[in-house]
C-alpha cells in the first residue's frame, strides 16, 4: 500500500471516530436530575456542583455521597432518597465531574475530592452522612484531616475502600482516555450500553433484574455527557485511590459509625468489611445477596438501619435478607 493510501485510510478511519463521537453525543441530549426535589448548584472553585434537596429544611440534616464509576450519580440513591426526605432534610450532590455537576477537563485526584467533600459537608451544621465506596474515603479524610471543623452527628459507610483502580496509578492510560477523538473513543467503549450492563450484572448488583432499562439508560447518557471522560479517566488509571487510613480514621471520629457490606461483593470483598469493622471497633452490618449496592437492591432494609443509626458500639453483626 503506498503512503497515500496508507495516510488517507488513517484520516478516514479517525474522521469516522469523530463522526461517531459527535453522533453519541448528540444522542445523549441534556441530562435531567436523577432525583425529585428541589434542583440547585453550589459553585466550588469555579465548578458549578449541582445537587438536589428534599425535606423539611428544620428537620436533621443528611447528606448522601455517592459512589464514582463511569457513570456515577446521585441517582445512586433513588430507591432512598423520597423516604429519607419524610424524616431528614436531604442533600445529594453529584460530585465534581459527574452527573449534572460540571465537567472541566482536569486531572481529577483524591485530594480534589477529599477537599470538596470538606467544605461541601462545611455548608451544614452536624449533618449525618451516607458515603459509597471510594468516596467513604474522601469523607473520612476531610472530616478527620480536612481544614474545617465538622460535627458529623451519624456516618454511615457502603462496601468503603481506599482503593479502586491499580497501584500505582497507570499515567499512560490516564493520558490515553483523556486524549481528544481516540480518548473518547475509547471511553465511549467502557461506557457503552453493553459495558453498562456487564457491570451492573458481575459487580454491582446480585441480581440483575433489580436494574432497570431506564435506570441503564441513564447511565449511559450521564456517560456520554460533554467531558464524561475527564474523571473517571483518573478513577479507572489509579489516581482517585486514597492515601487515607480507613480504620484509624473511623477510630478517631467522635461520631457513630456504622458499615455495610453485601456478602457477596468481590471487588471488595465482606472479608475486607470485616477486618475493617474489627479493627475500627465499628457496628458491620451485612446484606445477603448483595454486591456492592445494597441499598439499592434492599431499600426498605437499608431505611431500617439509617432510621435505627446503628449503635456504633454493638459489637453485632445483624444479616438483612
Amino acid at each position: 500500500m503506498s503512503l497515500r493510501k496508507l495516510l488517507g485510510s488513517a484520516l478516514a478511519g479517525v474522521g469516522g471516530i469523530v463522526a461517531l463521537n459527535r453522533r453519541l453525543r448528540s444522542r445523549a441530549g441534556a441530562l435531567p436530575p436523577a432525583l425529585d426535589g428541589r434542583q440547585a448548584e453550589y459553585r466550588w472553585r469555579g465548578i458549578d456542583v449541582a445537587y438536589t434537596e428534599a425535606g423539611d429544611p428544620e428537620d436533621p440534616d443528611l447528606v448522601l455521597l455517592h459512589g464514582l464509576n463511569a457513570a456515577g450519580s446521585s441517582g445512586e440513591f433513588r430507591e432512598l432518597f423520597d423516604a429519607l426526605a419524610a424524616d431528614y432534610h436531604v442533600i445529594a450532590p453529584d460530585l465534581p465531574g459527574f452527573g449534572r455537576s460540571g465537567r472541566p477537563p482536569l486531572n481529577y485526584s483524591s485530594t480534589l475530592y477529599t477537599e470538596f467533600v470538606d467544605d461541601f459537608l462545611a455548608e451544614f451544621d452536624s449533618p449525618a452522612v451516607i458515603a459509597s465506596s471510594l468516596t467513604a474515603a474522601y469523607t473520612l479524610g476531610a472530616i478527620t484531616e480536612g481544614r474545617n471543623d465538622h460535627a458529623i452527628s451519624d456516618l454511615l459507610l457502603i462496601c468503603p475502600t481506599a482503593v479502586a483502580g491499580p497501584q500505582p496509578p497507570k499515567q499512560w492510560l490516564r493520558e490515553l482516555i483523556r486524549a481528544p477523538v481516540v480518548g473518547e473513543g475509547l471511553f465511549n467503549l467502557i461506557a457503552s450500553k453493553p459495558s453498562i450492563r456487564y457491570f451492573n450484572a458481575d459487580h454491582g448488583y446480585y441480581d440483575p433484574t433489580k436494574v432497570t432499562e431506564e435506570w441503564q439508560d441513564y447511565e449511559w447518557q450521564t456517560a456520554h455527557q460533554p467531558n464524561a471522560r475527564f474523571a473517571p479517566a483518573s478513577f479507572i488509571s489509579g489516581y482517585l485511590n486514597s492515601e487515607v487510613d480507613l480504620a484509624e480514621s473511623i477510630r478517631s471520629l467522635d461520631a457513630p459509625t456504622t458499615i455495610v457490606w453485601g456478602r457477596d461483593a468481590d471487588i471488595t470483598p465482606l472479608s475486607d468489611g470485616r477486618a475493617l469493622a474489627d479493627e475500627a471497633d465499628a457496628t458491620l452490618v451485612v446484606f445477603d445477596r448483595a454486591l456492592l449496592l445494597p441499598h439499592v437492591e434492599f431499600p426498605e432494609q437499608f431505611l431500617d438501619v439509617v432510621d435505627d443509626w446503628v449503635d456504633a458500639d454493638a459489637a453485632a453483626e445483624p444479616t438483612t435478607n
